[in-house]
């Protein structure tokens, strides 16, 4: 009996321990490795091979047009495919190449990405708690950005009212991502 009260006291007690530890806020690097302290939001390095390719894009004309490749996180990926929606600190990351076309044995007039032809970078991270009024890059339940360079440039936006939501607004009841290009997002 003495054996099942200790048990009891110490599984109460990591249980309360936890419960504790989750009203603790969240530092930025535990709430997402692309977010610093002040809500300044990176481009992660190396995110092809590191994140997971949810889908694909291709706009045939016009300033954005080429292939959009985008990425998540493997723990956003598997959250989504379980609960429907993003958790917070999933990065999303779209990548704007350029595109030529050739004739080849599969058909004639193939499109594909071209390896030296990345136009600008989108990055977006869920934020349902808005950690981060303050700073213009945060709102509508997400961090935006644009990187118009690589990983290590800075962000270009500071107002993502004015430089990212326009272009997401028909998916605002989607809660702001087209998600019907991502076969990946749909469970298996």
């Amino acid at each position: 009996m003495k054996n099942r009260k200790t048990l009891t006291t110490t599984l109460t007690a990591l249980g309360l321990g936890l419960g504790l530890s989750l009203l603790q806020p969240l530092s930025a690097a535990e709430f997402s490795p692309a977010v610093d302290s002040q809500g300044n939001i990176s481009l992660p390095a190396d995110f092809r091979a590191n994140q997971v390719h949810l889908g694909s894009w291709f706009v045939p004309e016009g300033p954005a047009s080429g292939f959009h490749d985008v990425y998540a996180d493997k723990a956003a990926v598997e959250a989504f495919r379980r609960d429907g929606k993003f958790p917070d600190g999933a990065i999303l990351i779209k990548e704007l190449r350029a595109s030529k076309s050739g004739d080849y044995s599969t058909g004639k007039g193939v499109h594909y990405a071209t390896s030296d032809g990345t136009k600008q970078h989108f990055v977006m991270v869920k934020d349902s708690q808005n950690r981060f009024k303050d700073n213009g890059s945060w709102g509508d339940g997400w961090g935006w950005a644009l990187f118009k360079e690589g990983p290590g440039s800075s962000n270009v936006s500071a107002d993502y009212k004015q430089d990212c939501l326009g272009c997401h607004v028909p998916a605002k009841d989607k809660d702001w991502v087209y998600t019907e290009a991502y076969p990946t997002l749909a469970k298996p």
